[in-house]
């Protein structure tokens, strides 16, 4: 029997010992335990996963609204059928391997898996904090990088095609996020006022998102980081294609959305769009997804020579990572290019 040190409660052993020795040698590991902070919550004997989980979910107030209807999906589906009944302290790294191994051997993307397993690292990194846990189990190496297939960047003439193809009141949403460079979110927030054609050069301030939930609808929200805040420079095709926009498709009230819906004068709802967006796919033979077309503006502003500083603060990247995707994949075109210029040589 020993005291909790911070609560002064009396604990016995977790069994019943044969020897007295034995209880003595197991006292002696948790007098040092506690003596180094490293004693585990008697607690951890009776904690299950589910409450556990639930309680730290509910706990997390300061997620937005959309991340944690997916933490609550994820832990739902992919965590709660295969851990929920383990007793916290009885979940090791060989509990995680098997329930990783389980949930990847289903119909479950790469993508989805590594955010699982992101969520449960998560949690249990709390049980550590909260000494349910001597060490997070979540170890495996690379089951938390999302491994989304490469897809191929559209071209500029593809660009046109979709904007062609796609009801006349987005035409220009498919050219604003392919040569702006803006999110979805982010062209579903814009508001009459936030577009200054009148400026020299004329802008796009990025200043709110706007995203669908299950159990609030659409709601508006900051960008997650201070770069998401920011002020792009137009080009001149942009610019003609967003004054003709105004002109045919928005109210003149300075908060009217941008893009909406015709029959709800709202934002589209996803059913909506993805039935315009993929009649338009299938129209052009363009495989992509919106967010690939921001993946042009990556690589058209590499190509006219932006530095990487330059172009994380038109894309509205916090780290130059992604930036530099795109100048490696102008570096890659320009040895295409050379190539062909010493063909030209030797012919």
């Amino acid at each position: 029997m020993y005291h909790q040190p911070e609560t002064h409660e009396r604990f016995t052993g977790p069994t019943m010992f044969r020897t007295k020795a034995e209880a003595t040698q197991w006292l002696a590991t948790v007098e040092a335990d506690l003596l180094r902070g490293e004693h585990l919550d008697p607690s951890t004997r009776s904690q299950r996963f589910a409450p556990y989980a639930h309680d730290w979910l509910a706990a997390k107030t300061e997620l937005r609204p959309k991340t944690a209807e997916l933490y609550g999906y994820l832990l739902e589906v992919h965590l709660l059928p295969y851990l929920g009944e383990r007793l916290i302290g009885r979940i090791d790294s060989a509990t995680v391997r098997q329930w990783n191994s389980t949930i990847r051997s289903g119909r479950i993307s790469d993508t989805t898996a590594a955010k699982a397993y992101r969520l449960l690292r998560q949690i249990l990194q709390s049980a550590v904090d909260d000494r349910l846990l001597r060490e997070n189990p979540c170890r495996i190496k690379g089951a938390a990088v999302e491994r989304s297939s490469e897809r191929q960047i559209p071209t500029v003439e593809q660009v046109l095609k979709l904007a062609d193809a796609v009801p006349p009141r987005y035409r220009a949403l498919v050219l604003v996020a392919a040569f702006a460079g803006l999110r979805r979110g982010e062209c579903w927030g814009l508001a009459r006022r936030h577009i200054d054609l009148a400026a020299t050069p004329p802008t796009i301030t990025v200043e709110r998102s706007r995203v669908p939930t299950d159990s609030q609808g659409f709601l508006f929200q900051p960008p997650k980081t201070v770069a998401g805040h920011r002020r792009i420079s137009l080009p001149d095709l942009l610019t003609d294609e967003l004054r003709r926009h105004l002109d045919l498709f928005v109210a003149d009230q300075r908060d009217a959305l941008v893009f909406t819906d015709e029959r709800t004068s709202d934002t589209p709802t996803p059913t909506v769009w993805r039935l315009a967006w993929d009649k338009a796919r299938r129209g052009t033979n363009v495989a992509c997804t919106l967010h690939d077309l921001r993946h042009v503006a990556g690589t058209l502003n590499a190509a006219a020579g932006a530095t990487i500083k330059e172009a994380m603060a038109r894309l509205g990247h916090s780290s130059p990572e992604a930036a530099l995707r795109y100048q490696h994949a102008v570096a890659a075109r320009d040895a295409e290019i050379a190539a062909g210029v010493n063909a030209l040589i030797q012919s």
